[in-house]
């Protein structure tokens, strides 16, 4: 398989050309240097090289020039004289296959994920929590997953948290201390998400990892690019959103081993980013990631100004490095070059190695790439080589009509709300509802009872029961009474005249 040229070596007079090797594409690497010098025409050389060998790649497009990969370049004095310096053959100006994605849907196909799949941890980074109400996140996913209800958008997650906070002394007693604070925290961070357009982003269609993952009939890797300029605006959900990805295909891809190329290529533009206010279990989370992803076949690129950006315990792992020119003017300039250049293998042509990264000009690199048994090769000072892609921005006509050839447009641009959490919590509310507003319900005795309880309520009426006298026991004693008195005043009537007429 043809090695990726990356440009042609200019610090000896036996440099030759520079190369990067497929079969080590996936040991990662590094593109670094300052605003301006050209990290971002060598990403596209990258890209474009990854392509033509039936990579897949995926990168994001921070300032919206990268999407230029849609489309061909056009002859410039610069980029002849420059091809025709390196002495390259074969070079020609022409598109790559490009599939386009946004979180929002506005500049690509929409992006989505489920809240479930995003996770306690990385949503904890997204909301900006702290450790207890990260706890408190914890517990809504336990409470979901016991209760067999679905957490696909940010509304299952608010109907979640209701739940809890009317079930609080329970849930409290069951899983952990809950505390109404900690519920309205996170509800707030949640509309203040929503206000963002964060929502958007949680939903289904989830993203189809193999999505990702696609060739073109000729074979050639298809490139996402992922719209991104508005979405560094906000570094944290930009950030979560490229770790959530990249930990999704940690997960899913299967062990495969070293292959003749990668599987997937996957570059993390502005990765300063990533490692800015991490936690802890964050960052040692993404070195995980890092140093066993190699083995399932992806490549992970960083893009960032200075080296010291990426932790030591990564960038220990970034094989492949691409060194543009940074400029010294400050200390923490100045210590950064001296970092990068103790990264690099030395090279006996190049005496000073500080001085050179502070000397590079636009479109010049040290590079040093993994070579034959995986040794790096010593850093050499390198013309790189332009892409045959257009080198700037495209109009938002070329996007549309990009976008209208994808093959994946119809799986993803409209969106699906099917019954999770906040729909089932809903219907079980007014089922509730119209219980409590319902008469008792009877027992089977009770019915039995109304069924003869005309009858039961005469015989009761007329013959009493065990505390009550009924009428024909009320009537007889009245009656005795009556006759009974009638009687006694007659007798006593008779006595009385007895007596008094005796007497006369």
């Amino acid at each position: 398989m043809d090695p990726i040229l990356v440009g042609k070596g200019v610090s000896s007079p036996d440099s030759g050309d520079v190369h990067l090797l497929p079969k080590y594409g996936n040991r990662h690497g590094l593109v670094a240097g300052a605003t301006g010098t050209g990290k971002t025409v060598t990403l596209m050389t990258l890209a474009e090289g990854f392509s033509k060998i039936g990579v897949p790649v995926f990168l994001a497009d921070v300032k919206g020039d990268v999407a230029g990969l849609a489309m061909a370049g056009t002859p410039n004095e610069k980029i002849d004289a420059r091809i025709k310096e390196l002495g390259v053959t074969g070079f020609s100006h022409a598109p790559n296959p490009v599939v386009f994605w946004d979180l929002w849907g506005q500049k690509g196909h929409p992006v989505r994920t489920t809240v479930s799949e995003m996770g306690p941890l990385l949503l904890s980074r997204v909301l900006e929590l702290n450790d207890t109400q990260s706890g408190v996140l914890d517990i809504v996913f336990k409470l979901a997953d016991d209760r067999g209800l679905l957490l696909l958008d940010l509304k299952d997650l608010r109907a979640l948290l209701g739940l809890i906070a009317d079930e609080r002394k329970d849930i409290s007693t069951s899983y952990g201390l809950v505390s109404t604070q900690s519920i309205g925290a996170i509800q707030r961070a949640l509309l203040q998400i929503e206000q963002q357009g964060g929502d958007a982003f949680f939903g289904e269609p989830a993203l189809d990892l193999n999505d990702l993952m696609r060739t073109t009939t000729d074979g050639k890797g298809v490139l996402n690019i992922l719209a991104a300029d508005q979405l560094i605006l906000k570094p944290r959900l930009y950030s979560s959103f490229l770790l959530w990805l990249l930990s999704e295909l940690f997960e899913r891809l299967p062990e495969v081993g070293d292959l003749d190329k990668p599987k997937l290529v996957f570059v993390f533009d502005e990765a300063h980013l990533l490692f800015d206010d991490a936690p802890p279990a964050l960052q040692q989370r993404v070195e995980q990631v890092v140093r066993i992803i190699r083995s399932k076949g992806v490549g992970v690129y960083f893009c960032s100004q200075f080296p010291d950006d990426v932790p030591d315990a990564i960038l220990g792992q970034l094989g492949n490095r691409f060194q543009h020119a940074l400029r010294a003017f400050t200390p923490r300039d100045q210590k950064a070059v001296r970092t990068a250049a103790e990264t690099f293998v030395p090279n006996p042509a190049i005496a000073d190695l500080p001085q050179t990264i502070s000397s590079l000009g636009v479109g010049e690199a040290l590079v040093s790439t993994l070579q034959d048994k995986g040794i790096p090769m010593p850093v050499e000072k390198t013309l790189v080589v332009p892409p045959g892609c257009r080198l700037g921005a495209i109009t938002d006509a070329e996007r549309t009509q990009v976008r209208a050839t994808s093959p994946v447009g119809g799986k993803y641009d409209q969106a699906v709300d099917r019954e999770s959490a906040a729909e089932m919590l809903a219907k079980k509310a007014d089922a509730a509802t119209v219980a409590a507003d319902a008469p008792p319900a009877k027992t089977a005795d009770q019915s039995a009872e109304e069924d003869s309880g005309i009858g039961q309520t005469v015989k009761d009426a007329l013959f009493g029961t065990k505390r009550r006298q009924g009428m024909i026991e009320t009537m007889a004693k009245q009656t005795a009474r009556t006759v009974g008195s009638q009687v006694g005043r007659q007798i006593l009537r008779g006595v009385l005249g007895g007596i008094f007429g005796g007497r006369r």
